[in-house]
């Protein structure tokens, strides 16, 4: 030993292992995966169903295009009774409208060639009652009353009122259908799984106070 100790002796050179490539696998929690496919797909296991909001605006402007693209079926029902009501309202108001205008306009002189034009005839007064036809939708018979010129007015005035209040209210139900369809494609491509999570962390807050003041926080979970 006290002659080998001056020498210098050679022994095996090494590489380091920090040099080494090693293959690293990355496990990836089996909640993680869960909660992406139960949010892809369905409850029979097929793909979810991911309306375009943009297509469901435009096949809207046909009544009900909206909500059978959105597979809204149970929709399309109430769609079409809402808009045949208030159609089937139109055309009895303008019906009824028609009616007491043709009375009323009986009372004057229409005849651009007379002396009287735009004044009543010879011989009525406003008092005078003269025969009004009203008809009806549902039944082919026509009803006769008497009236006076200005009880024929007032009724021409609420019909016709009626007339284009029915029509507003056609052009709301289907402006609405449109919005619904919409907002019914765009609800259906929001993440509604079943994670949802409510959790209690410690946070560290300096609520107007010179130094950090520890704390809790509530965070709600989504995915």
């Amino acid at each position: 030993m006290v002659l080998l100790a001056p020498h210098v002796g050679m022994s095996q050179k090494s590489t380091m292992d920090s040099l080494k490539s090693v293959p690293r696998t990355i496990g990836i929690p089996d909640s993680t995966i869960n909660v992406i496919a139960d949010s892809l797909l369905g409850k029979n296991g097929r793909k979810k169903f991911m309306p375009n909001p943009k297509l469901a605006t435009r096949l809207a402007l046909i009544p009900g295009g909206g909500q059978w693209y959105n597979r809204d079926y149970w929709k399309l029902p109430l769609i079409y009774l809402s808009m045949g009501g208030g159609i089937y309202t139109w055309n009895l108001n303008r019906l009824k409208y028609n009616d007491f205008l043709t009375a009323y306009e009986s009372f004057y002189d229409l005849d651009p060639s007379s002396a009287r034009y735009g004044q009543l005839k010879a011989g009525i007064t406003p008092d005078t009652r003269l025969p009004v036809r009203v008809r009806n939708l549902l039944n082919t018979e026509s009803e006769y009353i008497e009236a006076t010129r200005d009880g024929i007015e007032r009724q021409k005035n609420y019909w016709r009122r009626n007339k284009n209040l029915s029509i507003i209210v056609v052009g709301l139900i289907y402006s609405l259908t449109i919005i619904e369809a919409n907002v019914a494609a765009h609800l259906k491509t929001f993440d509604l799984s079943d994670d949802l999570s409510l959790r209690i962390e410690p946070k560290m807050s300096q609520p107007m106070m010179r130094q950090p003041a520890p704390g809790l926080r509530l965070v709600f979970n989504i995915k």
